[in-house]
């Protein structure tokens, strides 16, 4: 898929050998990941990467299940981390998008493993442009609250996913 100048190249759940170096060279690059052996961890969990028109990378989305203590349902915990070069761009957008659009068919597929996408917004850019309580169509995520690090929280539930049993 492509939005604008960039295109996105998916990993959920894929061995992407030749894309997972190019993806560690540019959290390098980018100071995103210091750590290494931290760095291995997380190509696990990407959902996609995004190249712009050059072929370089510009931005990884990862994902992780989650179950948060006021949601007591599994979701998924989404990260995306945008290049320097491209974060005037709408990119951030595009990706959490076609992220989305991978995690909720992986989780249709799957008999919802997790019932939605749990954002935890460090960007304070989202805060002062993207107030509404639930984000335009497209993107539609619902704020419910502040996180114990104190950011606010939004998520998106797939649809025709049904609430797990409260376990006892």
């Amino acid at each position: 898929m492509t939005t604008s100048s960039f295109t996105f190249v998916e990993h959920w759940q894929k061995d992407c050998p030749d894309d997972a170096e190019a993806v560690l060279a540019f959290w390098k690059r980018e100071n995103a990941i210091n750590d290494e052996a931290s760095a291995k961890k997380r190509l696990g969990e990407i959902v996609l990467h995004a190249r712009d028109a050059s072929g370089a990378v510009a931005g990884v989305s990862t994902a992780v299940p989650i179950t948060l203590p006021r949601l007591g349902q599994p979701t998924y915990y989404f990260r995306c981390f945008v290049g320097k070069d491209w974060r005037t761009s709408r990119l951030v957008l595009g990706m959490l998008r076609k992220a989305g659009e991978v995690l909720e068919a992986f989780a249709r597929e799957h008999r919802f493993p997790c019932i939605g996408i749990v954002l935890e917004l460090e960007n304070s850019r989202f805060g002062q442009t993207l107030q509404q309580a639930i984000w335009p169509r497209g993107i539609e995520y619902v704020y419910i609250g502040k996180s114990q690090r104190g950011l606010d929280l939004r998520v998106k539930y797939f649809r025709g996913a049904k609430l797990k049993p409260a376990k006892i």
